[in-house]
């Protein structure tokens, strides 16, 4: 049921790979909400996903563009002020990526020249999304800007490797520039952090299907899916969290609350 609850809104959402992608369900659900919005992805990862059925689907723009570079960032908003037909009330940030979790290396060796493109890409890319954003003067007033996060910021989980730091400055960034937004421009600026997902990305983590077992079982609800992350997401574009702002919100079921459940203590018990 859609409750047409962004109609008039114009949005700008990376990180759409294909159906199992968060943006992806972003996506859908804020073109059922009534916005309008352009999707970007960087180059490669245009090549490699199927953003351009996503974007029939939205009647939405693709607009190819690295999140690390400033000079493509300036030619997303312009493009995206240009085809929307004025300026930005929401930018979705759905990006992560560690060379070193993708070839396995142990955090005990890692590649410290990838190390830094972890944090480039994973986090400081947020950054630039909003430095650019102010200083193009290119977001409505109380619009709203959001980063997908994971709990890896706060807690250890051995495989998730160095992605944990590049969440942890993913978060502090928020608070940071969310300081300086809303002073400026009444604009909100949020993470999610939300539960092991089905994504590409996500099952590429080590171990994967063990912890997504595990939280599902340490989670009251049960893990979030990607679908009803889009809603949260909506929530948060939508006027009714008008307040909300330097957040990192917990969409996990209850499992960053939980000490321990019975489904947990029944799978323990049984071996």
């Amino acid at each position: 049921m859609a409750y047409n609850l962004l109609k008039g809104k114009r949005g700008i959402i990376f990180g759409a790979l294909d159906e199992r992608s968060i943006a992806w369900k972003v996506a859908e659900k804020a073109h059922e909400e009534g916005a309008v919005f352009t999707l970007t992805n960087a180059p490669i990862a245009l090549r490699m996903g199927e953003i351009n059925k996503l974007a029939e689907k939205c009647s939405a723009e693709v607009i190819p563009a690295d999140a690390t570079s400033l000079e493509d960032l300036e030619n997303l908003y312009s493009k995206s002020s240009e085809v929307l037909g004025g300026k930005i009330d929401f930018i979705l940030h759905s990006i992560g990526m560690s060379p070193n979790v993708r070839k396995k290396k142990d955090y005990g060796n890692l590649n410290y020249d990838w190390f830094l493109k972890t944090l480039d890409v994973s986090a400081l890319s947020f950054h630039k999304v909003m430095q650019v954003a102010e200083k193009m003067d290119i977001m409505s007033d109380w619009g709203s800007i959001l980063a997908l996060s994971y709990i890896a910021a706060q807690r250890t989980f051995p495989d998730y490797g160095d992605m944990a730091q590049a969440k942890a400055v993913l978060e502090s960034i928020a608070r940071s520039y969310g300081y300086r937004f809303a002073k400026s421009k009444n604009v909100r600026v949020n993470t999610i952090s939300q539960s092991p997902t089905k994504t590409t990305a996500g099952t590429g983590v080590g171990g994967f299907d063990a912890f997504y077992d595990y939280a599902d079982k340490l989670s009251p609800l049960g893990n979030a899916d990607a679908a009803s992350c889009a809603d949260f997401c909506i929530t948060l574009f939508s006027d009714l969290t008008k307040m909300v702002t330097m957040q990192n919100l917990m969409h996990d079921g209850g499992f960053s609350a939980s000490g321990i459940t019975d489904d947990l203590i029944d799978q323990l018990s049984s071996k």
